[in-house]
């Protein structure tokens, strides 16, 4: 069986995963991952001013930011936490297809609509299309295919990179491009949105937080995108019944009311038309929100979500109450959000880090190899374990690491390591819960971004990446 592809590939990241460029203040204004730049940009009161959608831009003039690359270095944001590089990605992509030219990477501004993204995605899909079929590689290439077709697109998506791949396929205004792509795999694309985005937009308005969080919020508020990425699903408890959010509760939460209905529209709009052949990958035993509720402006979110019946009604106790269901997800996204097509494929791991993970990056592999017995098959065991750290600490400050999914210290290997690999610590003792779980204490020294891994015998590994910011902060302009 040919170990390349003959087929087109494009790599579509998710939300924040471009880099950024203000082209009138000629800077980098987001993606850059030393750690100057991270204590500017989240700990100064102005240091995410650039990333505030202007007016102008909110009518359509896109000119001031141009997205310049993926991301080449992990960086950090709040509650969606750490966001590592799509380097292993692409260097696999590249190494799979049957020349470097057959792949291209999609960098895109996460900021606007989907719409205005899809729009260029479809343009630019084609374009790269038609170009590496006149490509000689690509004949030589076709000639030893299993299927001597002419090459076809194929989507590597990641997060929100999904939602505008499959809005290029259907509202990208090239009808043919679907019927040109011969898949979509999709790394946990929040389909029916995340209540993290809830989290976000609430940053100003719930309980003292720390100061990123609130700079995230700000600019969130301004952003069409993190409109998009909010939960439409059951998700918000309303005594004793449950429903989807409105746009009085968006604005209620510190979000924009139209930024919201136009949201929908969107969304109406896109499920409206039959959705691109595509393959799930689903992050599961994470702990991730699921559900919320608000109390005077206030989100509280919970680790369990509730689902209907086949009638579409609420699935309720012996009481009358609506159940509760822990379905768990990648800490970003849960798993029944993630899965707008079945089978999926679920891989223990954390959002930011999907499109590195070792297992998603063989079905990825898998995929563009178009190996159906492999990636189209029976649902893959849930076995793993889980990471739940906090997303940002001071230096010298002691916080809980938990590891869920088993409960023998044995059997797990942890290490914390600075992403600049300047300090690294892998001796841990643990204790474990009354819910069998394991915890350890952990500080770190100095301020920095650093990766925590986990690995269990009887699985692959899991990382998050945290920041320790400063505590001693002084406010400037």
């Amino acid at each position: 069986m040919p170990r390349i592809t003959h087929d087109a590939i494009v790599i579509v990241p998710g939300i924040m995963g471009s880099e950024l460029y203000d082209t009138g203040a000629r800077t980098v204004i987001w993606g850059i991952g030393t750690m100057r730049w991270l204590t500017e940009a989240w700990l100064r009161p102005k240091g995410l001013a650039s990333l505030h959608v202007t007016p102008d831009e909110r009518m359509g003039d896109y000119s001031r930011v141009q997205p310049r690359r993926l991301l080449q270095t992990p960086v950090w944001s709040p509650f969606l936490r750490g966001i590592e590089p799509y380097t292993k990605l692409v260097a696999l992509a590249e190494n799979t297809a049957a020349h470097r030219d057959a792949v291209m990477t999609f960098p895109y501004d996460w900021r606007l609509p989907i719409t205005v993204n899809a729009r260029r995605l479809a343009e630019e899909s084609r374009s790269h299309l038609q170009n590496w079929l006149a490509h000689p590689a690509q004949t030589a290439a076709r000639r030893e295919a299993i299927e001597e077709r002419p090459a076809r697109l194929v989507f590597i998506a990641h997060s929100m990179g999904g939602l505008v791949t499959n809005a290029a396929l259907t509202l990208g205004g090239d009808s043919d491009l679907a019927s040109d792509t011969r898949g979509i795999l999709t790394l946990g694309t929040p389909f029916q949105g995340s209540v993290v985005a809830a989290n976000i937009l609430n940053g100003l308005q719930g309980a003292p937080l720390p100061m990123p969080h609130s700079r995230l919020a700000a600019a969130a508020a301004t952003m069409p995108a993190v409109h998009e990425l909010l939960p439409r699903f059951l998700c918000l408890e309303d005594g004793q019944d449950v429903r989807r959010l409105a746009p009085a509760d968006v604005q209620e939460i510190g979000g924009d009311k139209e930024l919201f209905t136009r949201a929908q529209d969107f969304y109406t709009a896109l499920y409206a038309q039959p959705l691109p052949n595509q393959q799930p990958v689903v992050g599961v035993r994470q702990d991730t929100a699921q559900s919320l509720t608000i109390t005077q402006g206030v989100v509280r979110a919970s680790d369990y979500c509730f689902v209907t019946n086949a009638d579409r009604e609420l699935i309720r106790d012996s009481a009358g109450a609506p159940r509760r269901m822990p379905l768990w997800g990648d800490g970003t996204v849960h798993r029944l959000s993630a899965a707008v097509s079945t089978p999926t494929i679920p891989v223990p791991a954390q959002h930011g880090a999907l499109a590195n993970n070792k297992r998603a990056l063989l079905l990825v592999e898998d995929f563009l190899l178009d190996h159906d017995a492999l990636i189209r098959g029976p649902e893959q065991g849930d076995d793993g374990i889980g990471l739940n750290v906090p997303d940002f600490v001071t230096p010298n400050s002691t916080w809980e690491c938990v590891i869920t999914g088993t409960d023998d210290p044995a059997a797990v290997e942890c290490s914390i390591a600075a992403a600049d690999g300047s300090w690294t610590r892998e001796q841990f003792s643990f204790d474990v819960d009354c819910d069998e779980r394991l915890s350890t204490r952990i500080s770190l020294p100095d301020v920095g971004l650093y990766r925590v891994t986990v690995k269990a015998d009887y699985g692959p590994e899991v990382t998050q990446l945290i920041f320790a910011g400063p505590d001693d902060l002084s406010p400037e302009s």
